[in-house]
């Protein structure tokens, strides 16, 4: 975690939290295929218990892909603290031509890519 993350209670700001989970799917993503694009379309968030900073604690933020779609695929991120899920959220991400402005099937690559992270 970092310093700018928690509120004047202790607690990580909501908005913080969300960039927690950010950096776990760019870490997913690395690999997944050149120059080509994937955007966040759709983000649906479960706070089920509170984050609390601690100074140098190492948090897990467990990521799964839950749906491989055409064009999109579905992530659902679990982010712990003490061994329990402190927020929980399904995100829907888009294969996207930058150029074109418009989303764009998955290719074999990003496909086989995002199906190493596929729930079993």
């Amino acid at each position: 975690m970092r310093w700018s993350d928690p509120d004047s209670l202790g607690h990580v700001n909501h908005a913080r939290a969300l960039s927690l989970l950010e950096f776990a799917r760019l870490a997913m993503a690395e690999g997944a295929g050149g120059d080509r694009g994937i955007i966040l379309a759709r983000l649906e968030v479960d706070y089920l218990r509170q984050l609390y900073h601690r100074t140098g604690e190492r948090l897990c933020v467990r990521s799964t892909v839950t749906r491989l779609g055409t064009k999109s695929l579905t992530v659902r991120q679990e982010l712990l603290q003490d061994d329990a899920v402190a927020i929980r959220a399904d995100v829907v991400m888009v294969a996207f031509d930058f150029a074109a402005d418009a989303s764009r099937p998955l290719t074999d690559a990003e496909r086989a890519h995002w199906a190493r992270f596929a729930q079993a």
